[in-house]
């Protein structure tokens, strides 16, 4: 997808307050990263939190100058001012104004990372340069609306823990997060603020972490060492090889293949043999 179109879809979304259709411009595997927030988020918990967001708060999103495109990236500058502001014809610089710039690292027609900026209110300044703002309300301690205390944040995760170590949910290849805000016997918002705040990751990652360490376990255990990699990666809650690959190296260093190879040797047993090299056929054909 050309640039130009991606944003102006993007643009739409936001315009229409449609937490799905801005999510829908992410990967499957995509993260949303506010960076005032010290927040990452996941399509899921991006739809949830832009539900809330656009429940109380209604804005007129506009693109500010051109937009920077990459080989695989797209940036730009954005204004965002109350849509009732807005329809009344009111400057930019009204009450109630933002700016902002976004840096998305694409991944064929979708963003595999959209970070976003922002800065403090509009007062008649010049537009910035895209670069890094100042975050905006920096002192706000997060989540200080959610209603979501550190009580309950403690119960929640408390009670998170013992499921996964208990029922293994993470096993399950579709295991969305309103499931298992349910399971919990919490809010989807709540869920994710205890993932984001409590485990220090969102909850593709999450998820993800839990599946590895699982993995890990497999790939060490000699009952296990009949099973390819592809069934290991499957029977942990991947859907194919090569994500499981990728979140494997990023968390451990090593490719699943490598760490079980390793762990043979640690154990003193014989590593599993390295996949045999097709060797190619001669032709049957005589030369004449």
């Amino acid at each position: 997808m050309h640039a130009t179109e991606f944003v102006r879809s993007y643009f739409d979304a936001w315009n229409h307050c449609d937490p799905k259709a801005v999510a829908d411009h992410l990967a499957a595997d995509g993260v949303y990263c506010d960076i005032p927030e010290n927040a990452r988020s996941s399509r899921d918990e991006l739809i949830v939190g832009l539900k809330d967001f656009f429940s109380a708060h209604r804005h007129r999103y506009e693109l500010i100058g051109e937009i920077l495109e990459g080989e695989s990236s797209i940036a730009f500058q954005y204004r965002m001012r109350p849509l009732a502001a807005f329809a009344r014809g009111e400057s930019s610089g009204a009450s109630g104004a933002y700016r902002g710039a976004e840096f998305i690292a694409l991944r064929g027609d979708a963003a595999l990372t959209i970070t976003d900026y922002y800065d403090a209110p509009l007062a008649a300044q010049p537009a910035p340069p895209l670069a890094v703002p100042r975050p905006r309300n920096a002192q706000r301690p997060k989540y200080a609306k959610s209603g979501l205390d550190g009580a309950r944040l403690i119960k929640h995760k408390n009670r998170l823990q013992q499921i996964m170590q208990s029922e293994q949910l993470y096993l399950q290849c579709d295991l969305s997060l309103p499931r298992l805000a349910k399971a919990v016997g919490c809010s989807v918002n709540h869920l994710s603020q205890v993932i984001n705040a409590g485990c220090n990751a969102n909850f593709f990652d999450y998820l993800n972490r839990l599946r590895i360490d699982h993995a890990k376990r497999l790939l060490a255990n000699r009952a296990s060492r009949a099973h390819s990699v592809l069934e290991i990666a499957l029977s942990v809650g991947f859907n194919s090889n090569s994500a499981f690959y990728a979140a494997f190296k990023k968390q451990v260093g090593q490719t699943p293949a490598q760490y079980r190879r390793a762990q043979a040797l640690v154990s003193g047993a014989k590593p599993p043999p390295a996949s045999p090299r097709r060797r190619s056929q001669p032709s049957s054909r005589r030369s004449r």
